[in-house]
């Protein structure tokens, strides 16, 4: 017998988890459940979203399933989701998209999954407002945190007997961040000689799966185009409603219904369980009680088929009567073979990569009101190359008739640079009033430079 961690959550949370127990205790599954707090009710019996008891518990347990929470709009409370991610480094996100019976869309035959990472990208959360009309977020892309998410995919596809896995990226714009992320990908993927691997453009890939889904199998993606892709992969097969969702770490896994906790339908017997239902049956694969998996999504099929739906779906009935339909279908299972507990696989991190970098110089950006900034054209060693205003070359050249903002990034290259000519360069701008927001160094290593081209390079 398993101990897992439950969260019932707010809203329609209660409901649609009571639903799920309803059916795991007619299916006989040998699991129990230690409940826990988090979410809008836990801020106000605790002031946290997300208590350490409840941390504790997953972290005990090694597997969570949690229903939908709600995080207060302003305030300083942070997303309940974020936090549990981000603490028990969930670094993979799985939805499956799956064509489910008597669930009407436009497309037939969709069976994606969507596997996303899960704590880097611009949701690393580091953002700046670098003058009072400028903000900045940066992209985060890890070496070791793009290995972990893709060869997850990988190992995924060849468990489930999956043909291909695809990496979707926007490498020929972000060519050092999604350039890392896909480099790794190739990395990967020649070790997988049994699976296919291909990769596609972000935005064509939204475009072939509004055209063509049923072409795709496995997805691996950066964080933000994972979040976008696998709210579009629900909507083809019907919405969130019926999209389940997994949170994959190196110790533990909180598996989560990815809808939000409808408050207004809250207490009426209108929620649909499906969501929750399907994230609880990947759970159990997880776990390893795959015959108890298959027989309670057979279930759900068979209740599909035989026309029994939430009101949302374009049925009657209700949250109750739904699970107590799908309950009756569930078969016996005789020949699950009782588990070991879940054995921790740990994907090993890239070697660290170590390169002797040649520090060549910096990008500098101030604050200047005006058509272009007054500022040093050389600085020891240190020649100003160029100056650009969001992404576009003000200079050198005949200056483009394009929007400026108080916000500039100046270029500056030489030979034999060292920290302190930088340092140098920053007191000299605060020496003639000008204000530097934020500096980053330029390096090169191998002959090869280790920073994006300035614009108009």
């Amino acid at each position: 017998m398993r101990t897992v961690t439950l969260i019932k959550g707010d809203g329609i949370g209660p409901e649609i988890s009571e639903a799920v127990k309803l059916i795991f205790s007619r299916a006989g599954v040998p699991i129990q459940w230690e409940e826990a707090d988090a979410g809008l009710g836990a801020i106000e019996r605790t002031g946290t979203g997300v208590p350490q008891q409840t941390l504790d518990s997953i972290k005990k347990n090694g597997v969570a399933l949690k229903g939908p929470t709600t995080t207060p709009v302003g305030g300083g409370h942070k997303s309940v989701n974020v936090t549990i991610r981000k603490t028990l480094e969930l670094y993979a996100n799985v939805r499956l998209a799956r064509s489910l019976p008597a669930v009407p869309t436009r497309y037939d035959g969709v069976n994606i999954l969507v596997v996303r990472e899960n704590i880097e990208d611009t949701y690393a959360g580091i953002e700046h407002m670098q003058t009072p009309n400028m903000a900045q977020a940066l992209k985060i892309i890890s070496r070791q945190g793009s290995m972990a998410v893709i060869r997850y995919a990988f190992e995924e596809a060849r468990k489930l007997g999956r043909k291909r896995v695809t990496c979707v990226h926007k490498a020929n714009i972000h060519k050092l961040t999604d350039g890392l992320f896909l480099e790794v990908f190739r990395q990967v993927a020649a070790e997988y000689t049994d699976i296919e691997a291909n990769d596609i453009i972000v935005d064509n890939c939204c475009m072939q799966l509004v055209s063509r889904p049923e072409q795709f199998d496995v997805l691996v993606l950066p964080n933000l185009y994972g979040d976008i892709v696998s709210d579009l992969c629900a909507g083809i097969v019907g919405g969130l409603g019926v999209a389940p969702g997994g949170n994959i770490g190196k110790d533990c896994a909180v598996f989560e219904a990815v809808h939000g906790s409808a408050p207004d339908i809250a207490g009426q017997g209108l929620a649909n369980p499906t969501a929750l239902l399907i994230s609880s049956v990947q759970m159990l694969q997880y776990m390893g009680l795959v015959g108890y998996a298959e027989a309670i999504m057979d279930a759900l099929l068979q209740t599909f088929a035989a026309g029994v739906k939430t009101r949302d779906l374009g049925g009657s009935a209700s949250t109750l009567e739904f699970a107590e339909a799908v309950a009756n279908n569930v078969r016996h299972v005789t020949d699950e073979v009782q588990p070991e507990p879940v054995a921790r696989v740990v994907h090993p991190a890239p070697t660290v990569i170590e390169e002797e970098w040649t520090l060549v110089g910096a990008d500098v950006f101030v604050e200047w009101n005006g058509s272009l900034p007054t500022v040093p054209q050389e600085f020891g060693p240190l020649v100003l190359k160029n100056i650009s205003s969001r992404g576009t070359t003000v200079w050198p050249g005949e200056q483009p008739d394009i929007m400026l903002v108080d916000h500039y990034r100046c270029r500056y290259i030489g030979t034999n640079v060292s920290n302190a000519h930088i340092t140098g360069l920053l007191n000299e701008l605060d020496s003639m009033g000008v204000r530097w927001c934020h500096v980053e160094q330029l390096n090169t290593a191998n002959g090869m430079v280790r920073y994006s081209a300035s614009a108009g390079e």
